[in-house]
């Protein structure tokens, strides 16, 4: 017996005309279509790779996996682009694999890659492709299968053509063209360094504890020329940009702009509290204090200021720059700039 909503839906659909009802199932499937396909985050067919004269469409899926469209990675080889997959035996192999003569010359692993993948353009629109690394593996199938002389005649120009793309194609050089070409290679960037500081740096205030040794102010003020003051806590106020330079802009890409950006700021514009305090406790405190152990090293090695610039820069060079840069503190009184 059919009750309460359920029979509200029966009656609804029994009202409905047959190309209303087909509407309703063309938007569900379509629907279930959206979420079963990988997404491509990057790829345009305006933007192909090049290798020699042939054009390959190519797109990054969602996980990173790298692509390039059925019908250009068949072309690209001197085949029709709507060749057909068919089974052999167990396996689907491309249409780019088929026949009895290449299939002794194709290892396991490259059956496994083989595989088409159904995905979504960034535009919306459905495609198909192929793994961009299966490529250069065809291509070293087809040359040993013709080196042994057992390709038949029509699949010669095959390897005349896989020929050509190994001239121009490095096996370790394809994903980095598809980056290149979709532009992922930017956003791969961003993605990475996302992650290093959600690594770093952490979305609570930590419990303060002493992290910068004695040792560290002791060597400061005798590489700077000063006095150290043993039975006073007070120190120039640039040894605070000191410190940014030497830890924080080389214990992680984007860590000290990050850490500027989480810390709040008192009326006068001093931080509320350190920015050690804003460190992950797994990584980026751990990370902090092995970093603040080596520079103390340099700095009880080093036997003046640019001695230990020096050796600072060698050993533990900026992120944010590629160049080393001296910073010199002229007529020093020990109070700043």
């Amino acid at each position: 017996m059919v009750v309460g909503r359920a029979r509200g839906g029966v009656a609804r659909a029994k009202s409905l005309t047959q190309e209303e009802r087909n509407k309703i199932a063309r938007r569900a499937a379509a629907a279930r279509w959206q979420q079963e396909l990988p997404q491509a985050v990057c790829g345009s067919p305006d933007r192909p790779i090049r290798i020699g004269e042939v054009e390959i469409q190519c797109y990054v899926l969602e996980d990173g996996t790298r692509v390039l469209s059925q019908a250009g990675f068949l072309e690209a080889l001197g085949r029709h682009r709507k060749a057909n997959v068919r089974k052999e035996g167990e396996e689907q192999l491309p249409a780019i694999l088929q026949g009895k003569a290449i299939r002794p010359f194709i290892p396991d692993e490259v059956v496994e890659k083989s595989r088409p993948i159904t995905f979504h353009t960034p535009s919306g629109s459905r495609a198909s492709g192929y793994r961009a690394e299966l490529l250069p593996l065809v291509c070293d199938i087809y040359l040993r299968a013709n080196d042994a002389g057992a390709l038949p005649h029509q699949q010669r120009p095959v390897a005349r053509q896989a020929e050509i793309l190994v001239r121009g194609l490095a096996h370790t050089g394809i994903i980095a063209l598809v980056d290149e070409a979709t532009g992922f290679q930017e956003l791969r960037a961003k993605d990475a360094l996302a992650r290093i500081l959600e690594a770093f740096v952490a979305k609570e205030i930590q419990a303060w504890v002493q992290t910068f040794p004695d040792d560290y102010y002791r060597h400061l003020f005798r590489l700077r020329g000063l006095d150290y003051p043993a039975d006073s806590v007070r120190r120039p106020q640039y040894f605070g940009h000191l410190t940014n330079d030497f830890i924080y802009k080389r214990l992680a890409p984007g860590v000290l702009d990050e850490l500027k950006k989480v810390t709040p700021r008192t009326e006068d514009g001093r931080p509320k509290h350190r920015y050690f305090q804003r460190l992950t406790s797994n990584l980026g405190y751990p990370k902090l204090r092995e970093h603040l152990g080596s520079v103390v090293t340099l700095m009880k090695l080093s036997g003046d200021w640019k001695d230990f610039q020096a050796k600072l820069d060698r050993i533990h060079p900026r992120y944010d720059a590629t160049l080393p840069m001296v910073i010199e503190f002229d007529d020093d009184d020990g109070k700043g700039l």
